[in-house]
């Protein structure tokens, strides 16, 4: 069983699924205006074997946030293909701290959505990402 009382207020299971993530679940989600929050309890399966929350996940969940805030922003009617992502990690992220993946958005725009992320732990960064997205626009049926 699920245990609620350790996701923040405000989060619910996030319902867009993906091969990459799914030995992550549970992940969460908040909106809040423009953007997609992600977030998740660090747990063994997220860690290296030093036992620290590995960076590809912290990568991997920053380009999902920063995708999924532009979308939001720009309307269902584009998708976004991730151009350049970088990331400098700042600390580590350990095992039971609760991980938010919030977006800040720099440009976004019709043709490059430009984005930071800010990754905390328990509520201190540990990583930061920049990345700019090239937006496909979906054909109109």
């Amino acid at each position: 069983m699920e245990a609620l009382l350790d996701v923040p207020e405000g989060f619910e299971r996030h319902d867009r699924k993906s091969p990459v993530t799914a030995p992550w679940e549970p992940i969460y989600r908040r909106f809040s205006g423009d953007t997609v929050v992600l977030g998740l309890r660090a747990a063994t399966p997220h860690c290296n074997g030093r036992g620290f929350v590995h960076g590809g996940l912290i990568s991997a969940l920053a380009d999902n946030a920063m995708g999924l805030s532009c979308v939001r922003k720009l309307g269902e009617v584009s998708s976004l293909v991730t151009v350049n992502l970088t990331l400098d990690f700042l600390a580590s992220a350990l095992t039971g701290q609760w991980l938010e993946f919030d977006t800040v958005f720099v440009k976004p725009g019709g043709t490059l959505c430009f984005t930071q992320a800010f990754v905390t732990a328990d509520g201190q960064p540990c990583a930061r990402a920049n990345a700019v997205f090239r937006v496909v626009k979906r054909a109109v049926a």
